[in-house]
């Protein structure tokens, strides 16, 4: 398992997101490199743009990612405002881009492209986890 800490500040989303795909977990799976990307990117902008009141500056990002046999997990921890986002609507994809509500796509297909999410709030921390399942070193 690696543990990587961070202070969730926008200036430093691309090195926040840099560091997560460099763990030895997530390089050892390069045929799930593009979901995996997706899913820390969208996760660590939205810590950076909602979990924390601007000018706090103690705020923290702790992303675990793990690989146990074939199954890959990575989790998100902040000790930021409690929000579980995996309890938004789906959008209605069904809908005309033009008339669709801006926001919650990134979210969706987190959901969609993932195995397994999960959310909890627990010791003051949002704890957002994701698993895949089959995953295999080519």
């Amino acid at each position: 398992m690696t543990v990587l800490r961070f202070q969730p500040i926008r200036g430093k989303a691309e090195e926040i997101i840099n560091a997560i795909l460099r763990t030895e977990e997530v390089v050892s799976l390069p045929a799930q490199a593009y979901t995996i990307h997706l899913v820390v990117e969208e996760i660590v902008l939205n810590v950076i743009d909602y979990a924390y009141p601007a000018g706090e500056e103690n705020g923290y990002l702790e992303v675990r990612t793990d690989k146990v046999g074939k199954v890959f997990s990575i989790e998100f921890r902040d000790h930021g405002i409690p929000f579980n986002p995996l309890e938004q609507a789906a959008p209605d994809t069904d809908m005309p881009l033009e008339e669709r509500k801006i926001g919650g796509l990134g979210i969706f297909l987190c959901k969609e492209m993932m195995d397994e999410s999960s959310y909890r709030y627990e010791n003051g921390e949002n704890i957002l986890s994701f698993k895949l399942y089959g995953s295999e070193k080519e």
